[in-house]
């Protein structure tokens, strides 16, 4: 796989993640008239390293802050420039850190930090969501810190929860239950639509949490314990949360990431959505999400949680075919704990997340794809990273060929799903691996059958970075949330 990276610094660290794990359709905004303007000039991609990318824009520049105290910061969402690495006193994010959050690392036995979360409050200063866990068990500790500049350095203003207690009573006041309650890592803070301040959390344990939070100091709003519990629990394998709120669709979307973040954990990201912000929040099929747990007695039972959730992507590899260089695999894996950005200027929508790569390891990059809706608003995913491209008006010439094809399936599993070929002829049938039909619909909506099942999404050309060409692709999703991609091969 060719990467163009730069030199990867997070060592044994990166290797560590947020898991603690015992251890109205946006398309017609981006309209335009011409198929063919995808990009008058190829993108520039340079890659940094950052474990559970949290994304916020300050100033035109785009901001992603992970676990280990990593960040860094593009202009375009395509070319990275790191700032920070790793948990030491020369990070300049939270400078002398292990003095500062001294009682964090102490409550949690633990050197190194989770999933942070950045956001900028009533009084314009940053708020950075910060999160230590031991590792194999849920004993962890969040709090916040501020600064003036996004950039830092931000001050420590204490401690907001506590999980992993044993014996002892956790934010509710009960005993401290690692089958019900949270283990408190994995923030996202966020304003809904009427300006209050909510923080979504958690990570395997006793599920994902939701809390009112009070803008003026930061801090969760008093007597709610641990909050409004809105999925998993029993050990179950789902954990970081990210909420998204669309006003196109007006609903609230909430992604997760299911499974472990090893190259062999089966890393997949997931969303649900809710009318809102603390739900409930149902699947693509209507199934409650609050039903999406372990089997009581068990741990890490994955079978009794994977059929819950529209399953956004998993591990893939597009196949190289005839006139592809023979390095042009193309794919992800494990990828996931995501958050996702609208961008009120450009009406876009995108996704922020890790991915490792195939045969590469534990090796991680941040990857950055565009988000569309469907016509039942559903979110469905561009194949390929974002490249600058616009989604067009194009015809049926433009769409017909052969493709990869990608099934992302509904299960929790470390196998790769290798491509097979398809071909979308004009005539409108569908064949080769899988047989069926397919209709282009208004300027680029995708609806295409597949032995009975129905996909809903979007045609899109965008830049294969490694074929070094533009290409079509289209991205779908069936009621049951399974998703599709397809990526035209080479043309004779």
């Amino acid at each position: 796989m060719k990467l163009k990276a730069l030199a990867l610094v997070l060592l044994a660290a990166s290797l560590l993640s947020s898991g603690c794990s015992g251890s109205t359709d946006n398309a017609g905004a981006n309209h335009t008239n011409n198929a063919t303007n995808a990009a008058a000039t190829l993108p520039v991609f340079e890659n940094v390293s950052v474990h559970d990318p949290s994304i916020i824009e300050s100033d035109g520049t785009y901001y992603v802050f992970g676990s280990h105290l990593a960040s860094a910061k593009s202009t375009d969402l395509m070319a990275w420039t790191q700032i920070s690495t790793s948990v030491s006193d020369d990070n300049p994010l939270i400078p002398n850190v292990k003095e500062e959050l001294a009682e964090t690392f102490a409550w949690a036995e633990t050197d190194t930090l989770w999933a942070a979360d950045v956001i900028q409050l009533e009084d314009g200063k940053y708020y950075m969501y910060y999160n230590a866990c031991r590792g194999d068990s849920p004993l962890s500790a969040m709090g916040v810190a501020v600064s003036d500049h996004i950039e830092g350095p931000y001050r420590n203003l204490g401690i907001m929860l506590k999980s992993g207690m044993i014996g002892e009573a956790g934010a509710d006041g009960e005993i401290y239950d690692a089958t019900l309650h949270p283990n408190v890592v994995d923030p996202d803070v966020f304003y809904d639509k009427d300006g209050q301040l909510w923080m979504v959390y958690g990570s395997y344990s006793g599920g994902i949490f939701i809390l009112k939070m009070d803008p003026k100091t930061g801090f969760p709003l008093p007597d709610q314990g641990y909050g409004k519990k809105l999925l998993g629990g029993n050990h179950s394998r789902i954990e970081g949360p990210y909420m998204l709120y669309s006003p196109d669709t007006d609903y609230y979307y909430l992604f997760l990431s299911y499974g472990g973040l090893t190259a062999d954990g089966g890393y997949n990201i997931r969303v649900a959505r809710s009318k809102n912000p603390d739900g409930p929040f149902v699947d693509s099929e209507d199934k409650p999400m609050e039903e999406a747990m372990g089997a009581f007695g068990t741990t890490f039972d994955d079978a009794s949680y994977a059929p819950y959730g529209a399953k956004l992507m998993g591990s893939f590899a597009f196949q190289p075919t005839e006139g592809d260089p023979d390095d042009s695999e193309y794919g992800y894996v494990s990828p996931g704990h995501n958050s996702a950005y609208y961008d009120e200027k450009t009406k876009r929508y995108y996704l922020i997340f890790h991915a490792r790569f195939p045969g590469l390891g534990e090796q991680h990059e941040v990857r950055v794809h565009q988000i569309f809706f469907n016509e039942d608003g559903w979110p469905v995913i561009a194949p390929y990273r974002y490249g600058g491209e616009k989604i067009g008006k194009y015809a049926k010439a433009d769409i017909a060929g052969e493709y990869k094809f990608v099934n992302h399936n509904k299960d929790i599993t470390a196998d790769i799903q290798q491509s097979t070929l398809l071909t979308l002829s004009e005539d409108g049938t569908v064949t080769g691996a899988v047989s069926g039909a397919w209709v282009l619909g208004d300027d680029h909506t995708a609806t295409i059958t597949i032995d009975g099942t129905v996909y809903k999404g979007v045609f899109l050309r965008q830049y294969d970075e490694t074929a070094a060409r533009q290409t079509m692709t289209f991205t779908a999703m069936s009621n049951e949330g399974i998703t599709i991609w397809g990526s035209r091969t080479v043309t004779p």
